[in-house]
């Protein structure tokens, strides 16, 4: 009588853990399920919105497949040259496509044939320098160097900065002489020093 009732207590937790063990073995597969669907179409969704650099980049990465065969310089150069061949062709075909798509447009009546068109790089003047100074020499022929002076003000310490520079110009009549104020322009290059051409004569030397 007092061993029935363990065997009782032994038996019951035997037969509860057999029932127990089905519904998880039945309830597992459903998740997986689930998650086999999910997985599916995750990888799917990434796969497409990658750009395409990094598709490439992927796609290198994942080759498996045998590498190129070892070839000599002569066939690496021949092979240069068809691609440049190649590119040199396509570019041709474009210029010209594009050539002839301006030809039209211009035809077309943007630009009419009968107005000229203005040149790109046009014969302008500027202002040319003109600078005003103390001839200090006239020895040489139709040629004369002039000094001139400049003060300026320094941009820190507020005080009159004076320097000279000299200069060749031009005289074609030999009008100035030494210690004359003249005033010079700017001009083409007249020699390997002269860059500037005399233009009248201020003050004469006393």
């Amino acid at each position: 009588m007092a061993d029935e009732p363990e065997n009782e207590t032994t038996e019951t937790p035997v037969t509860d853990a057999p029932e127990q063990a089905p519904e998880a073995a039945t309830s597992a597969p459903e998740p997986a399920d689930a998650s086999a669907g999910t997985g599916d179409s995750a990888p799917a969704e990434p796969a497409e919105r990658l750009p395409p650099k990094e598709r490439r980049r992927k796609a290198r990465s994942t080759h498996t497949g045998e590498a190129r065969p070892t070839r000599s310089p002569e066939e690496r150069h021949a092979e240069r040259v068809a691609e440049r061949k190649t590119k040199a062709t396509r570019r041709r075909t474009r210029r010209l496509q594009e050539r002839a798509k301006r030809t039209a447009a211009r035809a077309g009546g943007a630009v009419s044939a009968s107005q000229p068109l203005a040149p790109v790089h046009a014969q302008t003047e500027g202002v040319r320098k003109v600078r005003q100074g103390v001839v200090v020499s006239d020895k040489a022929d139709k040629t004369i160097t002039v000094r001139i002076d400049t003060a300026r003000r320094h941009r820190r310490y507020e005080k009159i900065v004076r320097s000279s520079s000299t200069l060749h110009a031009h005289d074609e009549n030999n009008d100035a002489h030494e210690g004359d104020t003249v005033r010079v322009i700017e001009s083409r290059p007249l020699s390997r020093t002269k860059r500037w051409r005399l233009v009248d004569v201020l003050e004469r030397a006393r």
